[in-house]
Order: structure tokens, then sequence, then C-alpha cells
């Protein structure tokens, strides 16, 4: 064993052999994994070995199609056998929100060129004549989908990486991972101590633990899951080719062919979270006992389904544990607040995920940054998970633990773009939280903390109907946009993620992390920040309340990503970067009222002309002392004001008071997500994210082109303008249904699928149907006409030219 590495991958699952094969395969070939057992010791070894490319998110729909096509290449490169069977899959749907669901995901697959198919009840019988279709509306069928050999499939990624001069070392445990000063990692061993450049946390089921050496809490949870095998079956091997596979989301299982039986899985309600205090480290190729009665309502249902199963004997059950985050996705990448640490756990789809997985974070530490947008797989989305900080951390044990068992149990229910998750709820909550409650607030949840969706009407339940289509909350939602049009709306801010940074270099520092102008003292600006890549990575407001001292806002979820980003970013000296999302709260008010709303609270001049648009003041309001900053991401008339969190509730004791008679009221998430379409605003991980440029999507008018600070992503940026992007972000009015767009919906122009959807929803002020999209910039001129798919209909739509409101922005500059 070697004592100096560049990079070593903690971890001999099939996850850890993907990183390392894929290291190898982009160059870095100093590289080892350290196994505490022999490979797939951990979950991998009882893995059904099912793969699919079904996702909810795109992206990660993307990997899993790489991955299902990589098998292919290991087989080349190594000579060995993955034990592939290609033999598709299907995917029932027996209601029709369920079929709702599978027609969005066929619309996705178009622009992603997945070859999937929708099949009615008879196409089913004849993939799959063991499939009981009484009460099916049809299914999507996949021909990628299938099954493979765990074993020896893991011992191909090993080999393929060993073929390129990665290093293997097994039975060897990890007692202690040690950061050293330069940043690298000192890794002791069993057999000895190893210094490397970089660690990878690919431990499975003990991911935890490995974790906790480095002073890290990972919010993973291992899930007992069990899965039958039956004895050989007439139905089965009479056939002449394998039967395909089949999700029935309704009976919450998984069938496929083994050998000339078959194999059935369940996500089954009354499931079991396993090792709760830990995972044992003696723990390797062994199985839980059986608990065939925790799976009784679904082995009846399945019986239903597929009532061979009656007839053929169980030969096997088996009951392993499998790790899972709270979401369900895996956790990828650099750990926020450690230099050179990184994650690749949380897999709990390694068949599916793991060739993705490898190739995201090999990317990610040779390139800098993954091709893709991986947020959905991002570490990061947790937050601060260093158990010596505060600030930016708020998963738990037990948090974690409840959103895993709910995940666990949802894992074939149908994701509605608009369904809040009741689980370990309300857990943080603003000091407002009481005052949107007694005002009857239907709350949501992002990053741990609460905010308002919108607020329920007497007599209507405290409840929205998840829904692909328009929900119950509809009408109140257009009641808060018409109070804020016509009126005043007020609105919590705790929904930015925002940071102080101080020191005499914070200028020079903004001016190189920011693509856009830095503001001069008393004045904001909104600017893009990009990867070295070009990618947009952040959407900013920079507020200058000083020479040396400034607030920048963002998105709320992205408190970690930014925060990763920020330090890995900073100079040694002269710059300081504090986290203060939740130690500084405040409101939001908007609408030609709300000039007179402030007035009322504040001795300050609030005029035009003494406190103009994108201008920042500290003030008195009410009894509080304020930061008071002119703008609105309603794209109306509108102020931010921010206060301590300890003065949240004086603030809003006085805004209330002071909005008597000017019509003030409430709004939630819901009606500011309808303003902004009005306005054509786009929103982050929607129009702005990793995958987009700012030609792209039209933020290259906030970039400060002709700064002399070389700022990050200058060059491919300036390289963009100078060629011109080929796609554009545009806004359509369509002519929807009872349904409007979410994301992802393919755009048709003519008989070709040339675009697709970032967002979109109801303007309930203008009443249209808007949706925000990317299509070739040759065509994205006005008088396209066009179509959107939407729940599998073809809508008509139209390239709008101008904003739905205030086109010239007197209102919001006046």
């Amino acid at each position: 064993m070697k004592s100096h590495t560049r990079v070593v991958v903690i971890g001999g699952g099939v996850v850890g052999c993907s990183v390392l094969y894929h290291l190898t395969k982009l160059g870095w070939t100093d590289v080892m994994l350290v196994e505490r057992s022999e490979l797939t010791s951990g979950s991998t070894w009882h893995a059904a070995g099912g793969f699919h490319t079904l996702n909810a998110d795109t992206n990660m729909a993307a990997l899993q199609g790489y991955t299902i096509r990589l098998y292919r290449e290991l087989e080349a490169i190594t000579g060995m056998s993955c034990g592939l069977h290609h033999v598709g899959g299907v995917t029932l749907a027996d209601t029709p929100e369920r079929w709702d669901y599978l027609k969005a995901e066929r619309a996705k697959h178009r622009y992603m060129g997945l070859d999937t198919e929708l099949v009615g009840p008879e196409e089913i019988r004849k993939l799959s004549p063991i499939t009981n279709t009484a009460g099916v509306i049809g299914g999507l069928y996949d021909p990628l989908d299938g099954h493979l050999d765990p074993s020896g499939t893991t011992h191909a990624y090993a080999k393929a990486a060993r073929m390129a001069g990665a290093e293997i070392v097994l039975r060897n445990p990890v007692i202690e991972t040690n950061p050293m000063p330069d940043g690298s990692w000192e890794v002791v061993t069993k057999e000895g101590t190893i210094r490397a450049e970089h660690v990878v946390n690919a431990g499975g089921l003990w991911a935890r633990e490995v974790g906790a050496l480095a002073g890290l809490f990972l919010p993973l949870h291992p899930m007992e899951h069990q899965y039958l095998v039956t004895e050989e079956t007439p139905e089965v091997y009479e056939r002449e080719k394998e039967l395909p596979h089949v999700m029935d989301p309704g009976g919450e299982s998984y069938l496929r062919q083994e050998g000339r039986g078959l194999c059935i899985g369940f996500y089954e309600q009354p499931c079991d979270p396993w090792a709760v205090d830990g995972t044992p480290a003696d723990f390797g190729h062994e199985l839980l006992e059986n608990k065939l009665d925790r799976i009784s309502d679904s082995v009846e249902f399945a019986y239903r389904r597929f009532p061979v199963l009656e007839r053929a004997g169980i030969k096997t059950v088996i009951n392993g544990p499998f790790t899972f985050a709270p979401d369900g996705n895996p956790l990828v990448g650099p750990v926020p607040g450690l230099r050179n640490y990184w994650s690749a756990c949380g897999v709990m789809a390694g068949f599916s995920q793991g060739g993705g997985v490898g190739l995201s974070l090999a990317q990610w530490m040779v390139e800098g940054e993954a091709e893709r947008n991986v947020f959905a797989m991002d570490v990061s989305r947790f937050g601060e998970l260093r158990i010596d900080r505060r600030a930016g951390r708020w998963v738990t044990p037990a948090y974690t633990r409840t959103k895993v068992i709910e995940n666990y149990q949802r894992r074939f229910s149908i994701s509605y773009p608009n369904e809040e998750l009741p689980a370990a709820r309300p857990f943080q909550t603003t000091p407002a939280y009481a005052l949107w409650d007694e005002r009857r607030a239907v709350f949501g949840a992002g990053f741990g903390m609460e905010h308002v969706n919108y607020f329920a009407p007497e007599g209507e339940a405290r409840f929205e109907t998840p829904s692909f289509r328009r929900s119950n909350a509809f009408d109140a939602v257009g009641e808060e946009v018409r109070a804020v049009r016509e009126a005043v709306g007020l609105n919590e801010i705790h929904n930015f993620g925002k940071y102080m940074v101080t020191g005499p270099g914070a200028r020079a520092w903004l001016d190189r992390i920011m693509a856009g102008r830095i503001p001069a003292p008393g004045r904001l600006s909104l600017t893009p920040m990009l990867s070295p890549k070009g990618r947009i990575i952040g959407d900013f407001t920079v507020t200058c309340l000083a020479e040396d001292r400034f607030q920048l806002t963002a998105s709320f979820s992205a408190q970690a990503f930014h925060m990763r980003w920020f330090e890995a970013n900073l100079p040694p000296d002269g710059v300081r970067v504090e986290n203060v999302s939740t130690s500084r709260l405040g409101f939001q008010i908007a609408g030609p009222n709300a000039r007179d709303l402030l007035s009322r609270t504040t001795r300050a001049d609030v005029s035009n002309a003494a406190f103009p648009f994108m201008a920042a003041r500290e003030m008195d309001v009410g009894l509080t002392r304020a930061m008071v900053q002119r703008v609105s991401y309603t794209g109306d008339l509108g102020f931010e004001i921010y206060v301590d969190a300890m003065d949240q509730r004086a603030l809003f004791a006085a805004l209330t008071e002071a909005g008597e008679g000017l019509g003030l009221r409430p709004f939630g998430m819901r009606a500011m997500m309808s303003l902004r379409l009005d306005k054509f605003f786009g929103s982050w991980l929607r129009e702005y994210s990793p995958d987009y440029t700012v030609g792209e999507t039209g933020m290259d008018r906030f970039v400060s082109w002709n700064k002399p600070a070389e700022w990050i992503g200058k060059a491919p940026a300036q390289a963009e303008k100078a060629a011109g992007a080929s796609r554009r972000l545009v806004a359509f009015a369509v002519d929807a249904d009872d349904a409007d767009v979410v994301a992802y919906e393919p755009i048709w122009i003519g008989e070709q699928v040339q675009g697709f959807c970032t967002s979109g929803g109801w303007s309930h002020w203008a009443g249209v149907s808007v949706a925000l999209g990317l299509v070739p910039a040759a065509l994205a001129a006005p008088g396209l006409e066009a179509e959107i798919e939407i729940l599998g209909e073809r809508r008509p739509a139209r390239l709008l030219s101008a904003p739905l409101f205030d086109a010239d922005g007197a209102r919001m500059r006046g």
C-alpha cells in the first residue's frame, strides 16, 4: 500500500468503484480505493440490480441514462460481464393523477432524447402477459430499463480502474481522517497512514461513521428493504424472451424476471429504519431478519396485479439495508466547510445512478465543475454539515430519520409540482410564523424553514390539494395578486439567503467574484455570479452599505452552495463573509401604495427624488433600525426592509398599523411566483442555474463587460458574447386549459421539438397562462408561434415581446 496519493476513495461498493474508474478516465491515475472488507460488502451485494431512467429531475434522468449506457463500455474495456438484461420496463398508472404524471414525464423525454412511449392496457398485456391491467389507464414504456449482476458490475468498475493505474486496498478499515494545514488529508488505516490531496467518502452504509471522523453529520439513514424471489414459474420460463420490468406505483412494488422465476420488491408503508444509532462496524455480508408481516398488504395487492405470484412458491426472501437521504437523492460533491473533502454517498439507486454520480464527481474534482447542473444531488442542499458550525446548519439526526421514512414510503408516489410534504414540520420558523398562522396561512418549507404559500379564506381548508392542474389555492392567490397590483401587499423576505461581506478588500473581491457592476455606497445592483466555465451559479442583489461593507442576497436554498464558493475563493486576508440569512429578517412591501405605507412609519424622506429606484438607506421604521432598499421581485413599486430577527415582530406591528386604509394585505410565495411572471423575471434553479449562461438567459444585461477586474467566468462569457448565444430565454402566452407550464415541457415549433420550458404559471393580473423557455436564438423573434406540450396536449403559444405589467418600468421606478 502506497503512503502518498492524489485521492483516497473510502468504500468499495458500486459508487466508490465508479468514482475511482471515472477519476482514471479523466486522467487522474494516482488514485486509490480503501475498503474495510471486500468489494460489495455493504448494500451492493444484496441489491436487486434493477436500473431505469425515470426520474422527476431531468438532469438526474440524463445521468441515469449515462449510467445505463456505460455498462457496455465497461464490458468492452475489461472483458468482464456485467450480466446485462436490457428487457425494457413499464410504469403503470391506475389513477388519472398517475397518468398525468407519466404524460408529463414523457413530454420531458422528448427533448432529452430518451426513447420512451406511452402505452395503453392492451399494449401492456402484450409486453407483460402476467400483468393484470384491470383498473390500469396506461403506462410509460422505456426500452432502456433492465437489470444486471451487482457483483459483476462492481468488479468491472474496479478492474477498469486498476487497468488505468488505480490501487485498491481491501480488508483495511479507515480509523481517522485528519485535515492538514495545506488542505491535504491524513487518512489513518489499520495497515498504515496515507497522505492524500483529496478524500472521497463513498462509505455507503458506513458513510455516517466515515463522515464523523471528519467532524461531519451527513444526513443519511439506512432503511430495511425487502424483496422476494420465486421458484421457477411456467409463465416465465416458457416464454421465448425475458419479461420486462413492471413498476406498479399503486401497489408500491417493482417486478422483474429472475432466471426462470420472478423477483418482486416493495416500498411498503409500515417500514423500519435500521441502525438508528450507527451502522455496526462488523456488519457486512449478513442479511436482516425477514419481516413478511410488514409487507403482507403489499403482497396481497401484488397477487391481484400479478396473479401468477399466487401460484409461485417463494424461494428466497431478501431483507437488507440501503441508505437514503431525506429527499431520496444522493449526496455528492465538495462538503461545505472542508477543503478537498468530497461526498459520494446516499446513492440508494446505485445501479441506475452510480455511473452518473462517478462521472459528475470526477468532473468536479478534475475540471472544477460538473458538465450538468447537479444541484438535485449536491451535498450542499442540506446546508452546513460541520458539527462545529452554526450558521446555515439545520439538519439533525431526528429530522433526517423522519424525512427518510417519509421518502421511503413515498418511493412510488407521485411528485406533484405544488406538493408540500408534512413530515418533520414545522421545523425552523421565523418570529413572524405565529402571526401568519393567526391569519390562516398555508405553509410550505424550503431548506428547513417554513414560509407562507398563500392565505386560505375563512371557511376553506388550510391545505393545498396536490395537483398537476390548477389547485384549490387558485382563487385565493388571485386575490393576493390583485391586492399587490391595486393597493399594497406585505410579504416576508426570509426566503433570501443573506451575506455580509466586510473588510478593506471587500469591493475588490466582489469585483472578481461577481460578473456585474459593484455599486457605490447607498446603491444596489443586480449581478450574476459565474463558474470558471461561464455558467450561472448565482443571481445576486449586491447592496453597498459602505465602502467596506456590503449585503448580498440570493436564493435561501443555496446558502451552503454559495458559502462554499465564497470560502473557496476568499483571499488570504482583508475580506470576511458571514452568513446572516436567519439573523437578518424583515418584509417587503409592494404595490402603488407602498411608498405611502413606508412614509407613515418613518421620518426619513422616501420620495422618489430622495429615495430612487435601486437605492438603499438606513432609517428607523416604527421602533426598529432598518436597512431599506428600493427594489421588488414583484416588478411593482416596492421596498425591502431588513431588521435584526429580534425586531421582526415590532416591524410587522408598525407596518400593519400604518396600513389601515391603504388596502394592505399579506401575500405568499404562490402570489409572488405569479407576479414575477408579469415581468418575465427569472428564478433560481428555473431560469438561472449552472445549466445556463448569461447570454442564453438575458442576464448579460447585468454583466459589467468593461470593468477592469478579471472576474471569474469572464473569458467564456466574452466568447459567448462574440459568437452569440445559440438559444434564448423568451416568454410565451399559452392557450392553456386547466393546467399551466411547470418546467421542462417541450416547445414544438413546426413539427419539431426545438426548445423547452424553464418555468411558468398563471398571471392572475393579466389573466394569461405564461411560459418561460429556451428556444433557438434564430427563432426568438416577435411573431413566433409555437406549441407547448402540457400533460400530453400540444397547446398553442405565442411569443410575448413586452412584459404584461408596467412594460416601461414607470411604476417600478416612479
